[in-house]
């Protein structure tokens, strides 16, 4: 009897829209966090912080610490996958286009729905990107290279490396805010959430959970 859910390599197509939604939605998130104000994720307060420094749009910092890190895998030895070159020059470019588009305001009730949208976009975006399965996003895959090379567990990877960035971020005058605390605790559970949402495979589902759960 066959599958009623097709190999991986005969959804491409789909999983190829997945992670292009899925990106264009992170991205989003991190624009309405900008604009909130009231503090940005963890790699984003380093992306704040460059941007003190050069004067290029966030968006544009984004793509630049990308490729950056995407350097940190070769003696790591990590392959990058097609998911992993539209994470590094997508979410970028959508943040960019939507940051400009969202507007500034005073108003902290407001201020706080942006939060919120944002929290929602990226997780929503996160369970789509991770969902499609073509390779990890740089920052991601740095984790796992560090688990494989050293023994590092992923969570002690992670944790180092985004504590490591959001100080320097700091120093160079990120924004660290009520937003990123509210992002380190929640978007866990959140992704959780949306990658249940989504209709995928069960035998894809469970193997995408797994991902998201070590990272």
């Amino acid at each position: 009897m066959s599958s009623p859910h097709p190999p991986l390599r005969e959804r491409f197509p789909e999983r190829f829209l997945r992670c292009a939604l899925g990106l264009t939605g992170f991205g989003t998130g991190i624009a309405f966090f900008v604009r909130s104000e009231i503090g940005v994720p963890p790699w984003d307060v380093f992306h704040q912080g460059i941007e003190r420094i050069t004067g290029w749009p966030l968006g544009t910092n984004i793509i630049v610490v990308s490729f950056f890190v995407l350097l940190l895998w070769v003696p790591l030895r990590i392959r990058p996958g097609l998911g992993t070159l539209m994470n590094a020059v997508q979410i970028g470019l959508v943040e960019n286009v939507v940051q400009d588009m969202v507007p500034e305001t005073g108003n902290i009730v407001l201020r706080v729905c942006y939060v919120a949208i944002g929290m929602c976009a990226i997780a929503a975006g996160s369970g789509l990107y991770i969902g499609a399965r073509l390779g990890s996003g740089p920052r991601d895959g740095l984790m796992l290279g560090l688990n494989e090379r050293f023994g590092w567990s992923i969570r002690l990877s992670r944790t180092l490396v985004e504590i490591t960035v959001l100080v320097i971020g700091v120093i160079l005058g990120g924004t660290l805010g009520v937003g990123t605390f509210v992002f380190a605790l929640g978007i866990g559970p959140m992704v959780q959430v949306t990658l249940r949402l989504f209709r995928m495979g069960e035998r894809e589902r469970l193997a995408a959970e797994g991902e998201a759960l070590e990272a």
